[in-house]
């Protein structure tokens, strides 16, 4: 945001604040701060990964940085166009609450996580594995979530990434 074009001192200070809520956001969701407009949120961050609705007529803009990287945050706005949340989805300290087995649907976790780093099968299971990367202090870390033939999430867990392992091996 600029202020050109505003005359008055008012006007101008009425910019600096609303920059503030913005400030050092460049690639950076988690820096966005609730109150921020949607508009200055997508002028700083560019294209979100994901837009899905929210329920009252606001929107979820995710910015995952699935394949390579170990984030996927969610920036929700509420119908009027303010940021109200700002949250990186992917924490062992949030699955226990945010994944709701037996009840979400294959459209509720890529609404949440956006898609996966991958997609597998295996044969203890009668349905699919998606698998995203995060970090756990440091540690290279997997959440695996069960989805099965009728799209309903069935399980999850954790486990180490061995992938880099494999890779130097």
């Amino acid at each position: 945001m600029c202020a050109r074009g505003f005359g008055s001192l008012a006007a101008q200070a009425v910019v600096a604040v609303a920059t503030l809520g913005l400030a050092g956001c460049a690639n950076e969701p988690t820096r966005v701060q609730p109150g921020a407009t949607a508009a200055d949120t997508l002028q700083c961050l560019g294209a979100p990964t994901g837009r899905y609705p929210l329920t009252g007529g606001g929107e979820r803009l995710q910015y995952s940085r699935m394949p390579a990287g170990f984030e996927v945050t969610d920036i929700d706005v509420d119908a009027s166009g303010k940021v109200v949340s700002v949250t990186q989805v992917l924490s062992e300290a949030r699955f226990g609450q945010d994944i709701k087995v037996d009840q979400w649907r294959q459209n509720d976790v890529v609404a949440f996580y956006g898609r996966p780093y991958e997609i597998t099968r295996v044969s203890s299971f009668d349905g699919v594995v998606w698998t995203w990367r995060y970090k756990a202090v440091n540690e290279r870390r997997m959440l695996y979530i069960y989805i099965d033939p009728t799209g309903v999430v069935r399980r999850y867990h954790t486990g180490d990434d061995l992938e880099l392992d494999r890779i130097r091996d």
